[in-house]
């Protein structure tokens, strides 16, 4: 999957969750991408939030970089 495709559908994700205060919409986006990505999905999506991908929205970036730390830290 492209890197294109992998932001947009991490923005769309943290958009959802959007009426969400941003602490919570940071939790549940992580949670869903957890959840419903593939290992390949996540893997590339934490890629591009470590290299500053500007495409990705604050919630999105943040999601991604909580679950790449959790993810470490088993």
């Amino acid at each position: 999957m492209n890197s294109e495709t992998l932001v947009h559908m991490a923005n769309q994700i943290a958009r959802a969750f959007a009426s969400e205060p941003e602490p919570q919409a940071v939790v549940a986006t992580a949670d869903h991408i957890r959840l419903f990505w593939d290992p390949r999905m996540r893997h590339g999506i934490e890629e591009l939030a470590r290299s500053g991908e500007p495409g990705l929205s604050p919630v999105a970036r943040a999601a991604v970089l909580r679950l790449a730390e959790r993810e470490t830290a088993h």
